[in-house]
């Protein structure tokens, strides 16, 4: 079944998943959760900060882009970390009716048989998209927004059994230059992810890949559809709400900097087109 820590084949009977609940918050009071399972499935993913569990009795620590998978009848508890300079801000989705062979209904295959599953790179940027869009649905309160919750939680379930799955194989020659390129891309991500906060451009960037700017430009909007600054400003926008939804007590200019513009205004602008509100207004609404 396994082959180098991924899964070879994971035979999904049927997804047509009932979507059950969305809850995101921070944790922090002084109260330690109480120490509870579940009957239907729950996945927790990890938005921002640091923070720890307790599940079945094994302590796990937690960060940013963490997820957590407690299928049906696993005992866990989210701990209070008075240490934490950014209390955990977790999404959670609960839902019911899925089936995986050689699993009990309801119960999904984890990652590295480990309830905690790091995520990186693209994949961490989809699953924080994803969580997102379901946190703006459920609170928008439209038309057809239970079919709207469901089709983003199967998104969230393939992602996370994709990621188990052995990559299809293709010929060498066309493999070769399709790995190559995922690899760049992913590489400029990470590097996005890690230094959103310094100065990045374009050209400091194909400089250190000894690339051109227009080829790195071509080819990672060719795997993500985006081009890599929008993509870093998407980043750096999301950082800073999180920063303001987790009730961080900077200013505007303070935030701003945090996540790499040295212009409050030009950051609020942004910020405002891609939300709809303004930094001051995100926190409030916080």
């Amino acid at each position: 079944m396994e082959n180098g820590g991924k899964l070879e084949t994971v035979v999904m009977e049927d997804l047509n998943p009932t979507f059950l609940f969305t809850w995101t918050g921070t944790r922090m009071s002084g109260k330690d959760e109480e120490y509870h399972s579940h009957d239907n499935l729950e996945m927790a993913f990890v938005l921002s900060g640091t923070g720890r569990y307790r599940v079945e009795g094994e302590i796990f620590s937690i960060q940013e882009g963490d997820l957590l998978i407690f299928n049906p009848g696993v005992r866990h508890q989210a701990l209070y970390c008075p240490e934490a300079q950014i209390h955990a801000t977790e999404f959670f989705v609960g839902f019911s009716d899925v089936r995986f062979a050689g699993l009990p209904a309801n119960c999904m295959p984890l990652p590295n048989h480990s309830v905690l599953f790091h995520t990186a790179g693209e994949l961490r940027r989809r699953l924080h998209r994803i969580c997102t869009s379901m946190q703006e649905e459920k609170t928008s309160c439209r038309q057809y927004r239970y079919f709207m919750l469901k089709a983003y939680l199967m998104q969230m379930i393939l992602l996370v059994i994709r990621e188990q799955c052995q990559p299809v194989e293709h010929s060498k020659g066309r493999s070769f230059e399709s790995v190559n390129k995922k690899y760049l891309v992913e590489q400029i991500i990470s590097y996005f992810e890690e230094h959103y906060s310094d100065k990045i451009s374009l050209d400091q960037i194909a400089e250190n890949m000894y690339l051109s700017p227009f080829y790195i430009s071509k080819i990672f909007k060719s795997e993500t559809g985006d081009t890599p600054i929008r993509y870093l400003i998407d980043i750096r926008l999301e950082k800073a709400r999180a920063l303001l939804e987790d009730g961080w007590q900077g200013s505007i200019q303070e935030v701003a900097a945090r996540v790499g513009y040295d212009d409050a205004y030009h950051f609020s602008k942004l910020f405002k087109k891609r939300y709809g509100m303004s930094p001051s207004q995100a926190r409030k609404n916080a």
